[in-house]
């Protein structure tokens, strides 16, 4: 039985996240790995699995939040659906692929590659740079190539993608808020992928006593998405009342205090 300090703390780490998520568009990865390694080190779990075991819930409890936030962009028409089509294959390809890559690295060299991946996100939104637009969308192949690439890098670091997608298609001359809502409905793909590939390639770690499937914590999961689902709209709502380039650059400074505070507590 699960002890009622554990309910509650996935239940606030899915409120926070979803909440972010609604405020900033910005997905919850990179809070959720760093966190969840902490509580599972709390919970005695491994330090030799613990990273995966972040990384596979996070993907998994992205899921959920990718589902309504692609109805929400789709509603509104902002969604290029011949892109979400031709990226789609290589989305899942380079996001499973990956999973079989990051179980057989050790979670300090994991921790490392999503601590400095993060900075430097954290960075580009501290700065709030963006991209300039270069060239249109040349074709199925070339969605093919960047959709592995997403896909592959998104499932690493547990991530939905819109770090990558959006610049990318903002590069190749798509508008803005379409790029946004089509790097919404790619998250799904790569999530489930990403998912898929986390249980599948832990699955010699499973415990149905403990819940864990693959490299994936169900509990944490249901109440992560739970949470989340209940408090993006809240965050949706405030965004428009609030200075939001001023709380990028708070909430960029925190995701760089949880990954080193990720990388040191799992280097220990």
């Amino acid at each position: 039985m699960l002890e009622i300090w554990w309910l509650l703390s996935f239940l606030l780490l899915g409120s926070f996240v979803g909440f972010m998520a609604g405020l900033l568009g910005i997905g919850g990865g990179g809070i959720m790995v760093p966190a969840l390694t902490s509580l599972f080190l709390l919970q005695g779990i491994p330090s030799e699995n613990v990273v995966h075991l972040a990384l596979g819930t996070s993907m998994a409890s992205i899921i959920a939040t990718s589902i309504s936030s692609l109805r929400a962009h789709h509603s509104m028409e902002g969604v290029i659906w011949k892109v979400v089509k031709g990226m789609t294959l290589g989305i899942i390809a380079g996001a499973f692929i990956a999973t079989f890559l990051a179980s057989r690295i050790s979670s300090v060299y994991l921790a490392l590659f999503f601590s400095i991946f993060m900075i430097y996100v954290s960075i580009q939104m501290f700065l709030n740079k963006r991209p300039k637009p270069s060239r249109g969308l040349t074709g199925n192949r070339e969605l093919l190539i960047a959709g592995s690439g997403i896909g592959a890098i998104s499932a690493l670091v547990s991530i939905g993608g819109g770090t990558l997608t959006v610049p990318y298609l903002i590069r190749r001359n798509v508008d803005i808020k379409k790029a946004i809502g089509t790097s919404a409905a790619i998250g799904l793909p790569i999530s489930i992928a990403g998912a898929s590939g986390y249980i599948i390639n832990g699955w010699k770690s499973s415990s149905t006593d403990s819940y864990t499937f693959g490299f994936v914590y169900l509990p944490a999961v249901l109440l992560i998405s739970a949470a989340g689902f209940f408090t993006a709209p809240y965050g949706a709502k405030l965004a428009y009342k609030l200075n939001t380039p001023i709380l990028k650059k708070i909430f960029s400074i925190l995701l760089i205090i949880l990954s080193i505070k990720m990388l040191i507590s799992i280097s220990c």
